[in-house]
């Protein structure tokens, strides 16, 4: 699902719990790879770039930790510099967001890919659910296709007080994205976008699994037209085109496949003079 709008300068994205939360038992989280061509492995059409694995610890504070992963493999050969502090890193494939709490285990809330682009957002799960399960990933800024979708990233500056991503992007412009909550209620990001979008070009896309609506990380969208709207909801295969002050990306009934996955919501657009009504 692309996102796109005119003159977009701002915006929020928030991890949600799924509205059926309270109503499960079990969280399942195993994959189901039937009919299939691939077992949850290596993907036999993605090139494969070797690379050294390990794991760095950037940042270990009162509030946060925040680690980076390098993978043996990874299906592109870019380095990023990432930066958090005085260390910089180049060959960073995953950037982990642990919140912290007094007496509890740190939990996993945030993580994302520098050499591709993608983001992934959870709220703190409720205690029975361990440590939760993410669901969608999503793109923000310059979205260009390289095989599949990807965002290029020059390089990634992090901050920790107060917590931000500071991304600037192959052929110029740059995401500031403050993270503004990290809760069980939701896990959110605040970001602008210098400059703000030209014309309708897109400035996030949200890429999901869909199989059916009880098999499927987002299997509807919700939707208001303006700030002041009624609410609207469509299951995922009537969805095409739709103009939206803020869009939720979720499912109305449990999944069977990442059943406590949270809901993906975008909204608070702003434009640099005007608030904007983008097209998901």
């Amino acid at each position: 699902m692309t996102l796109s709008g005119r003159n977009i300068a701002r915006f929020r994205v928030e991890a949600l719990q799924p509205i059926y939360l309270a109503d499960i038992k079990a969280d399942i989280t195993a994959p189901d790879f039937s009919n299939c061509n691939f077992d949850g492995g290596a993907h036999p059409t993605d090139p494969s770039y070797p690379f050294k694995p390990r794991r760095v610890v950037f940042h270990d504070g009162k509030d946060w930790m925040i680690v980076g992963i390098t993978l043996p493999s990874f299906w592109r050969p870019h380095r990023v510099p990432v930066r958090v502090g005085k260390r910089v890193e180049d060959d960073i494939h995953l950037l982990q967001v642990y919140a912290k709490k007094p007496g509890a285990k740190p939990l996993e809330a945030l993580v994302m890919y520098p050499a591709d682009g993608y983001w992934r957002l959870k709220p703190l799960p409720p205690a029975r659910f361990g440590d939760g399960v993410y669901g969608s990933s999503f793109l923000m800024g310059r979205v260009e296709t390289d095989g599949r979708p990807v965002v290029n990233i020059a390089s990634i500056d992090v901050s920790t007080r107060p917590l931000a991503f500071h991304v600037r992007f192959v052929g110029g412009g740059r995401a500031d994205v403050k993270v503004a909550e990290i809760s069980e209620k939701r896990t959110a990001l605040d970001v602008s976008l210098k400059p703000p979008t030209r014309g309708d070009q897109p400035f996030a896309m949200l890429r999901s699994m869909y199989v059916t609506a009880d098999n499927a990380d987002m299997s509807a969208v919700s939707w208001r037209a303006t700030p002041t709207s009624a609410l609207q909801t469509r299951e995922l295969p009537s969805v095409s085109t739709l103009e939206a002050a803020q869009v939720r990306f979720g499912r109305t009934v449990p999944s069977r496949h990442n059943t406590s996955a949270p809901d993906i919501r975008f909204s608070a657009f702003e434009a640099g003079t005007r608030r904007s009504a983008p097209q998901p």
